[in-house]
């Protein structure tokens, strides 16, 4: 076990690491022997943080589709097992799955985790995970890679048992519930998306189960549905909901079949996207959009809480058609989350936290980022709408929306490039006071936001730092055709001064 980082396996609130060897320049560093480990660090940090002996714990265990998921898992279980812990295998399953297996009846694990890498290449893995107050925080992972890297776990003669328990099902279950009770058809209660054609993309990772385990029994015609099967090699496209051609899959199969909605996951089901009848995209601002009127129409007047890339037409729309709040945070699911948290606990009402990425969390489901949650919610009004004669999308037919829409990732070429980020910011703040029709946005809180407010420009950009890598994401919207070229251009005469900047992708 020399030479390993454990510090650079951390990602935030996750762990981050190559499993599979092969890829140029990506080493190994997350293996069976380290999963074991922090199979036990976990169970530790768990019995420490409850007060509880490890030989009294229930920890359930998940993957999704990766390569690497089965082996590593059981290393994981086996490191539980060492300490005397008890665990539930549920083998291939959601991350939200994981989170609910611990408050859910019948089952009420100690903790949980989850083993995945969300859309990275296939040669990566990681871990999530959760308590029954929900995913751990930053400094719980850096805690619990401290105790991997003392290795220092007491010896056990007896070893805990694994249990194989099929908890997805159970779980999609609640999801087939609250359908029913939410649309409550006059006259097929229990299939109330029966004459509905819905696809399924699960982009081969660990969302197929929706398809089988909660449109079937509600009755939804499957048909067109696609890449259901688990498959770590991803051979269709990458599950994300963000990536263009995964987008584009969707939508063909949507105008193909043609089906009356469609449905992509990503691959451990926390992000989700949809597609309207129409083949259009439901994704970014107008999934916000589209969530955010639900929400809305149940709680009047309260706060979406939104990362900082959000359009100016969408808080337009939150603000002045919907008569909500928007307020515009951090990029980071857990930011957006922790704020909404802490909006709600200074009084200010705000059931929904929301990505561009498609991460979406509701104080009505324990502000767990769930993709399945998020369109069970949209399939719910979809069979209202259905049922009164409108469209699903009628909801989002005032939004405005930009012409043009770019990210720009400006690479940072220097060793302490937090540094050169926040001068670069700095810098910009008083080159923009020096433009014309360039304003300064306030109540921004991460990076610095510019409204562009001439006739050939009519837009905004958002230069930030990115959270975890040497990189400046540059986000440039306008409301005119060429206009996010103008904003660009006029950018490059602050940037080519710097050293330290590869700014090369904004001038293409």
């Amino acid at each position: 076990m020399q030479n390993i980082n454990w510090k650079k396996l951390q990602n935030g609130s996750d762990i981050r690491g190559v499993a599979i060897a092969g890829v140029p320049n990506e080493d190994v560093n997350l293996t069976p022997t380290i999963a074991k480990i922090l199979g036990q660090a976990f169970a530790s940090w768990l019995s420490q943080k409850l007060a509880k002996p490890t030989a009294d714990l229930l920890i359930s265990v998940g993957r999704d589709s990766r390569l690497s998921g089965a082996e590593l898992m059981q290393s994981v279980m086996e490191g539980i097992n060492s300490l005397s812990s008890q665990v539930y295998d549920f083998a291939i399953a959601s991350t939200p799955a994981m989170f609910m297996s611990t408050i859910t009846d019948g089952f009420h694990c100690d903790g949980a985790i989850m083993l995945t890498a969300s859309h990275l290449p296939f040669n990566r893995n990681g871990l999530k995970f959760f308590t029954a107050q929900g995913g751990l925080e930053k400094k719980d992972i850096t805690d619990i890679l401290y105790l991997a890297e003392k290795n220092e776990f007491p010896f056990s003669t007896s070893h805990g048992s694994i249990t194989e328990q099929d908890f997805i099902s159970v779980y999609a279950n609640q999801f087939v519930t609250k359908i029913r009770e939410s649309v409550h058809h006059p006259e097929h209660y229990d299939q109330p998306l029966k004459g509905l054609k819905i696809i399924v993309d699960a982009g081969n990772g660990a969302g197929g189960f929706y398809a089988d385990k909660v449109l079937l029994p509600l009755g939804a015609d499957i048909t067109g549905s696609q890449f259901l099967d688990p498959d770590g090699t991803f051979p269709n496209h990458v599950p994300n909901p963000e990536d263009k051609v995964a987008m584009a899959s969707i939508c063909e199969a949507v105008i193909k079949h043609q089906a009356d909605f469609g449905i992509i996951f990503d691959t451990d089901v926390d992000r989700s996207a949809a597609v309207d009848q129409f083949g259009k995209e439901l994704n970014r601002n107008r999934l916000i959009a589209l969530i955010s009127a639900i929400v809305l129409k149940e709680h009047p007047k309260s706060t979406i809480v939104t990362d900082s890339i959000t359009s100016d037409g969408l808080a337009k729309f939150i603000e002045q058609d919907l008569e909500g709040v928007h307020h515009r945070f951090k990029r980071g699911y857990k930011n957006v989350i922790n704020e909404s948290l802490r909006l709600n606990q200074l009084g200010q009402e705000s059931w929904l936290a929301i990505e561009t990425s498609g991460h979406g969390a509701m104080k009505e489901n324990y502000f767990l980022d769930d993709g399945a949650y998020l369109v069970s919610k949209l399939l719910i009004e979809l069979a209202k709408s259905k049922l009164a004669g409108n469209s699903l999308t009628d909801l989002i037919a005032n939004l405005q929306e930009p012409i043009e829409s770019e990210e720009f990732r400006i690479k940072m070429l220097v060793a302490d490039f937090k540094a050169l980020g926040d001068r670069v910011i700095t810098d910009l703040q008083a080159f923009a006071a020096t433009q014309s029709n360039w304003e300064i946005v306030p109540n921004n809180y991460e990076g610095i936001r510019i409204s562009c407010n001439s006739d050939d420009e009519n837009g905004w950009f958002l230069l930030r730092l990115s959270l975890h890598d040497p990189v400046m994401p540059l986000n440039i919207e306008s409301n005119i055709e060429g206009g996010v070229a103008k904003i660009a251009n006029r950018l490059l005469a602050f940037f080519k001064p710097i050293d330290g900047l590869d700014f090369s992708a904004l001038s293409k």
